[in-house]
């Protein structure tokens, strides 16, 4: 209803309008007797900062909305909605005009719990618009601040305050990304190594080099933006994006390599760095100790000054990779001017002659010399291609990840790539392969050039076919510097190459480790996980990535561990490309990258070239990394780390699911390949977990196990309780290494749940075939609908065609009662625990002071003297006796767990239901803790003809390849029971027998109305045969089964309609009374069994 005159007044068409209305119970207009009429507050949904709703307060009930908003906020729930209702006055939320609880879009409400970007805001659940709306209950809030484990967003608010305080230092993809991993990418290759690459590949082949590096990197790139583009991405890098796409096993182990690579790295750019400056000191004579001292003096000065810039923060950080980039480009600058500069003698006695189409020409083709091939050459210039995942690697202090990688990443990849070919081609086509540097060595006038281009160009430098010469591409690692303008610059160049790229390792490192450890997949490594200060800085990190490095400079042969750190890398880059397709092969509905330019087989191909770059760098460098990869995958699957991110691995499995099941149904059912798919109705699974324990036993690794559950009473809190076990209920499943699946229902009775059950369990050929349940030990106690009930599910799953097992021990299957005084004494003993702890601290304290801070502590424990004594109290209600009696009922739910000694399964298989009763017990046998037992195989005959009816069954075992200890006839099994036996019989059913004999035929009729349940005197007479035989086996069971480890016997069937409930019960009772374990089985008289192959 809406009394207002305007609901939505504000113009704006994208406003959000909720009223808020005081209603009247009593009349729907104003009352003239109030002495303040009725307001109509409007409010709006605007796009706010903090997300609020805003109040224009009117004079007059300012009192009312103080109690419906709390500080400026909404009023916070404990769970569920309250409504600010009295007889007179209700306040609804209004939403388009209408009375609802309904909750508009907001971002709020699809965070993580404790995201640090917004309070994560909880939606009504599903449960309150549908009870409340149904029971037109007013509504005070409709957002409620709560967090995944139901505490409100004001207790998290301190610590999201305290991480936001002063603000982040973001960057955006120039900065952050483009700026990273260009001077990631140009290392020291480019001044020193790249010449050499082209003179001896050519500019051809040097060309397809780089631009093959470059495929591996590009295809790298775009798997890379796709899975940074599939959602918000935190920070970790490529561990993250790994982690979070392939699941914790293939992420835990790449990340943990990829941090150890980074701080290997540090050391090799600074290594790099100190032998320039050490060539600098030599070519001065100021060596100060020897050259190999003076590289670990300078390595060692010039990581801890990195170090102060990193832990200085990531802005100190940003502006001196800027600068670094400024040199950078000076140096390259450099080059391409100084190519047009003529060369004078010196510089062409070494080779350089500027641009010459000869030399271009001479220089197109390869000269492969030393040993040296394409493979070869081209695993000494990839590792100048690597270094594309720096920005990737700071993601976390990105401002737009998301918009920043894809962009940052492959722009960096074009710049450099460009640059790479630029500078080879301008390198090939000015400078000749060999040449001496001796200004004299030029042509003499009639000499033949053959060809050569400097000797066209004037210059003879045919010795260096005898000899090796100091000059030219070939020989001269340092031709950049002499073709370039100012040759300093490119001095300075190579300082910049390594110092950014040393810098970039070592901030990228302990980002990536920070990550990791906050993940806690190495639960020993946890302590790296803090960060420090408003950016959140791995000072822990830093340190142990310092110490790496300075080991590395101090100690590790580098030329050796070089190609290991490559292979890392690479490693990296293989699994971000497979990651790709293999989040596109799952087709998960989650995979939506905004990112579009990439293709799910470019990323296989990617992969798999990535995984044969490796081989061609360093072939064993590459089994060791394979190697590490494999161990550190193998640790992190076995210790199983408890995170769920839903990973493209998790949405394959489904697929994979579905189809098998969907490929199933087409597999017709034989009878080879029968085996035993069972509901199991242990309620919750830790109630009963021998009854579990034992269906487990032959369905593990061999057929469907599913526990069931059923619900019964008031819907509404049935429904609630149900919902809120169910994936605590599976996951103990899992926990103890139960492979079976957990369902429940809720229904009106427990037949009718298990009838559901029944019907609707199982998926396609998936289905269950067989009802496991346990002997109802209390069914003299019972009401008779509780027992009709029981039976009833019996004549359910024949209706059904199933197989049924009922199970028997000793002591019953249910233990919830002795969990409970278990959990009850822990809790008690643990309260005992922290009451001692808080006295010994106590007892340190000195004087007053003491007193006083024990009574601080015992409050906050809430924990008092009075408390322990209310707890032994309690714990003495339960005398020794009950206490002695729940341990033995907790060892006695723990018996199938347990490894059976050597001993027997007795098999009495009295009628053919199809061979289940058989297979059951041959199934056990197969398994570790049943194998010492031996089959025994009981079954009835005429007396006269006891050796031939053995035979028969001996020959019937043989064809059914099922082996047995022994068979034994019974000829005897009709004789009448003994009296005793018999008396015992009849004293248990005597409470419910009818004696309708003994009365008049009104008075019998009257009593059979009032109790059809109970054991007429005519059906005891038509059974009684069958009883005979019932109380007659458990006597033989006595005398041939008392001391088997388990009893499995053919189960009788009660026909509906003619056999009472009772007695069926009373003939379950009697036949398997004072007995090991009984598992009395009865098939669906379809054959489980057969001899034919």
């Amino acid at each position: 209803m809406n009394n207002s005159p305007n609901v939505f007044s504000d113009p704006s068409p994208n406003r959000f309008q909720v009223n808020v209305i005081n209603e009247s119970h009593e009349s729907t207009a104003p009352s003239t007797g109030e002495p303040n009429p009725q307001c109509y507050e409007e409010t709006s949904f605007a796009d706010e900062a903090n997300n609020r709703l805003r109040v224009s307060y009117r004079p007059g009930n300012r009192e009312l909305y103080d109690n419906f908003f709390q500080n400026g906020d909404m009023a916070k729930t404990d769970g569920s909605f309250h409504s600010y209702d009295t007889h007179s006055n209700t306040y609804y939320l209004k939403t388009f005009g209408h009375n609802t609880m309904e909750a508009i879009p907001k971002i709020d409400y699809y965070r993580n719990t404790g995201s640090i970007s917004g309070a994560k805001m909880t939606r009504p659940s599903l449960m309150d618009i549908h009870e409340q709306l149904a029971k037109n209950i007013a509504v005070t809030s409709v957002d409620k601040f709560t967090k995944a484990d139901g505490t409100t967003g004001g207790e998290a608010a301190p610590k999201n305050e305290e991480e936001t305080q002063g603000g982040f230092v973001k960057f955006g993809w120039v900065k952050g990304v483009l700026v990273r991993c260009m001077l990631n990418i140009w290392g020291v290759m480019l001044f020193i190594r790249l010449s050499w690459i082209v003179g001896q590949a050519g500019i051809g082949l040097g060309v397809i080099i780089i631009l093959l590096a470059t495929m591996v990197t590009s295809i790298t790139g775009l798997s890379t933006s796709a899975i940074a583009t599939n959602g918000f991405v935190r920070g970790g890098g490529a561990y993250y994006l790994i982690s979070r796409s392939l699941g914790p096993e293939f992420g835990g182990s790449i990340g943990l390599i990829f941090a150890f690579a980074n701080a290997v790295a540090v050391a090799m750019y600074v290594v790099g760095f100190a032998e320039t400056v050490v060539e600098l000191l030599k070519s001065s004579n100021a060596i100060m100790v020897d050259e190999s001292n003076d590289i670990r003096i300078i390595g060692a000065i010039t990581v801890v000054v990195l170090l102060g810039i990193s832990v200085a923060g990531m802005e100190w950080e940003a502006k001196a990779q800027v600068i670094l980039l400024i040199i950078l480009l000076i140096a390259i600058l450099n080059f391409f001017i100084g190519t047009v500069i003529p060369s004078g003698r010196d510089k062409k006695a070494r080779g350089f002659f500027n641009y010459q189409a000869s030399i271009f020409a001479e220089n197109f083709g390869p000269d492969f010399r030393d040993g040296e091939g394409f493979f070869s050459v081209f695993a000494i210039f990839f590792p100048a291609a690597t270094g594309i995942l720096a920005g990737a690697n700071i993601s976390g202090d990105l401002e737009d990840p998301q918009g920043a990688i894809p962009k940052g990443t492959m722009l960096a990849i074009l710049i450099t790539t460009v640059a790479y070919v630029a500078v080879g081609i301008c390198a090939a086509a000015c400078v000749v392969r060999d040449a001496t540097g001796n200004v004299n060595d030029t042509v003499v006038s009639g000499m033949n050039c053959n060809g050569s281009s400097a000797c066209a160009l004037g210059y003879d430098f045919s010795s260096c076919k005898a000899q090796t010469c100091g000059y030219g591409l070939m020989n001269n690692f340092q031709v950049m510097s002499m073709v370039s303008g100012f040759g300093p610059l490119i001095t300075a160049g190579i300082f910049s190459a390594t110092l950014s790229s040393a810098l970039a390792s070592l901030v990228s490192a302990p980002k990536v480790f920070q990550a990791l450890c906050k993940d806690n997949i190495y639960r020993a490594l946890h302590f790296f996980a803090k960060g420090y200060g408003k950016n959140n800085e791995p000072i822990r990190g830093y340190i142990l990535t310092f110490i790496i490095a300075m080991a590395f400079i101090l100690i590790a042969e580098l030329n050796t561990i070089a190609p290991i750190i490559s292979n890392f890398f690479l490693a990296s880059y293989a699994l971000i490309n497979f990651s790709c397709f293999h989040a596109s092969y799952a087709k998960s509905p989650g995979w939506r990258p905004a990112f579009r330019y990439y293709n799910m087989w470019v990323s296989l191909f990617g992969a798999m070239l990535c995984c044969g770059v490796m081989f061609v760098i360093n072939w064993w460098a590459a089994v060791i990394t394979y190697a590490i990869e494999l161990f550190l995958y193998i640790y992190v699957t076995y210790k199983k780390p408890e995170v769920n991110w839903g990973s493209s691995a998790q949405a394959l499995y489904y697929v994979t699911a579905i189809d098998g099941a969907l490929e199933l149904t087409t597999v017709d059912d034989h009878v080879k390949n029968f085996r035993p798919q069972c509901i199991v109705l242990t309620g919750g699974p830790m109630t009963r977990p021998a009854l579990l324990d034992i269906t487990h036993s032959f369905t593990k690794n061999n057929g469907l196990c599913i526990c069931c559950e059923v619900y019964t009473g008031p819907r509404k809190l049935c429904v609630k309780e149900m919902n809120s076990g169910m994936a605590t209920k599976q996951a103990w499943l899992t926990k103890n290494k139960r492979k079976a699946f957990y369902a429940a229902v809720a229904a009106d009775s427990f037949r009718d749940g298990v009838r559901s059950l029944l019907q609707a369990s199982g998926l396609g050929r998936m289905r269950p075939n067989t009802l496991v349940l346990g002997f109802k030990k209390d069914w003299r106690d019972a009401t008779a609908a509780q027992v009709e009930n029981y039976m009833g599910i019996i004549h359910d799953a024949f209706d059904f065609e199933f197989g049924v097992i009922i199970v028997r021990i000793s002591q019953g299957f249910d233990i919830s009662q002795a969990l409970q005084v278990q959990e009850e004494l822990k809790k008690l003993e643990q309260e005992r625990q922290a009451l001692e702890d808080t006295i010994k601290e106590s007892e340190c304290e000195e004087g007053n002071y003491g007193i006083r801070g024990f009574f601080r502590k015992a409050t906050k424990l809430n924990i008092t003297k009075r408390a322990p004594r209310k707890g032994n109290s309690i714990n003495t209600i339960s005398s020794i006796h009950v206490g002695e009696f729940n341990q033995r009922l907790l060892e006695v739910s723990t018996q199938f767990k347990k490894k059976q000694g050597k001993g027997t399964i007795d098999v009495w298989w009295l009628f053919d239901d199809g061979g289940l009763i058989l297979l059951i017990p041959y199934i056990l046998t197969l398994r570790k803790k049943w194998k010492d037992c031996k089959l025994r195989i009981f079954t009835g005959g005429k007396v006269t003809r006891l050796e031939e009816e053995k035979l028969r069954m001996a020959s019937l075992l043989n064809k059914f390849r099922i082996k047995f200890a022994d068979i034994h006839i019974i000829g005897d099994i009709n004789m009448k029971p003994n009296k005793e036996s018999w008396k015992f019989f009849e004293e248990m059913i005597e409470p419910y027998r009818l004696h309708e004999s003994c009365k008049d035929l009104t008075t019998a009729e009257k009593l059979k109305r009032e109790a059809p349940w109970k054991i007429t005197d005519a059906e005891l007479e038509a059974f009684k045969e069958k009883s005979y035989r019932q109380v007659r086996l458990n006597e033989l069971l006595q005398e041939h089964s008392r001391a088997a480890n388990l009893v499995v016997l053919t189960l009788p069937v009660a026909r509906k309609g003619t056999v009472s409930d009772l007695l069926y019960m009373a003939w379950l009772e009697i036949l398997s009374k004072n007995l090991p374990p009984v598992l009395l089985i009865r098939g669906n008289h379809k054959n489980v069994l057969t001899f034919y192959s």
